[in-house]
């Protein structure tokens, strides 16, 4: 345990961005040591995760919206996100006590006063702590829960370079697809997710149309799609689809990372006569619609790790003050894997 000091930092919503957000839009403030109040531990953050999701809380005209977790902030709010800390105090009989490791969605500040219900203790199993901020337990859920890959199936994930998407081919892999066919938006990554992560084949934006980019990588069709994005790759994903193919929906990237607006819509228009002809299931799907995956993931992950058959592709900015130029990286899809700030 490190000392307690009497104030801390954090990252506060200065200006709410009209567009894709930048540096200016926020600013770091120094205030006094959070008091945690008779249901809250004290946390210090270790770590916390930089996501584009970010955009739709902050965005002119964000409001709360039902269904999507992501609570609109307005200026002068602090920014939230997941985060890993180690509890500093805690109630008597909360279940915690000074030093456990837990994950919440207090991110983006030094400590964190957060009540006892929102803390999910580490389960222990990983070497490196940020894996349990890793969004591999997202694409480990919705390849098992989701939707459930069969042997021989080929499998297309979008935004294959991302948190989800450069642990959900390999995971996709390991749970008995045959072929694995990944998007991204440029052709260095794509190489990157053939070399690094096992793609049979990776897809990019600026190159052919990706309806036809799909058409070569996956001659025989695809059976599982699992979409972070939307928008134009989704739609060239369904017209490559085969006979009963499934679809699972983790994410609207092509809304949420729009130039304009506040990124929580994301409107694409599909051929119904084709899911209809192929007989194509599409799913909305959460991983928080089955929290008690994340300890089995661990443990899957853990195993997985330990025999060298799956990679963590990561990047780890340190210092809270680098965090709103990582934001800005991650929105412009300049970083590979899991990115997130070092406290």
């Amino acid at each position: 345990m490190t000392a307690i000091p009497d104030t801390c930092r954090e990252i506060r919503l200065k200006v709410r961005p009209d567009g894709l957000p930048g540096a200016e839009n926020f600013e770091i403030v120094s205030i006094p040591l959070p008091i945690p109040a008779d249901d809250e531990v004290l946390v210090r953050n270790c770590y916390f995760l930089v996501s584009a999701s970010l955009r739709m809380m902050i965005s002119k005209g964000a409001e709360d919206v039902e269904g999507v977790p992501f609570p609109a902030l307005r200026e002068g709010d602090a920014l939230a996100g997941e985060a890993l800390g180690e509890i500093v105090s805690a109630p008597a009989n909360s279940g915690f006590s000074p030093g456990d490791l837990v994950l919440h969605f207090q991110g983006w500040r030094e400590y964190a006063t957060v009540p006892i219900a929102q803390c999910r203790p580490v389960e222990p199993g990983l070497p490196d702590p940020v894996g349990y901020l890793g969004h591999g337990w997202t694409a480990y859920a919705a390849l098992t829960r989701g939707v459930q890959i069969r042997p021989g199936d080929t499998v297309f994930v979008s935004s294959a370079a991302g948190a989800i998407g450069s642990m959900a081919g390999q995971i996709a892999r390991l749970l008995g697809a045959k072929r694995v066919i990944g998007s991204t938006s440029s052709k260095e990554k794509a190489a990157r997710l053939v070399s690094e992560l096992g793609y049979d084949a990776a897809v990019f934006r600026g190159a052919a149309p990706i309806v036809e980019q799909l058409a070569a990588a996956a001659p025989q069709g695809i059976d599982v799609i699992i979409d972070n994005v939307g928008g134009e790759q989704l739609q060239a994903a369904i017209a490559n689809a085969r006979v009963g193919a499934r679809v699972v929906i983790l994410g609207a990237l092509s809304g949420q990372l729009v130039a304009e607006g506040p990124g929580r819509i994301a409107p694409v228009e599909l051929d119904s006569m084709q899911l209809l002809l192929k007989k194509i299931t599409l799913r909305g799907y959460s991983a928080d619609d089955d929290p008690h995956m994340h300890a089995e993931w661990i443990s899957r992950f853990a195993d997985w790790l330990d025999a060298g058959s799956i990679r963590f592709p990561r990047e780890i900015i340190t210092g809270l003050e680098c965090a709103p130029q990582a934001l800005a990286r991650v929105i412009n899809g300049e970083c590979f894997g899991t990115v997130v700030v070092r406290l």
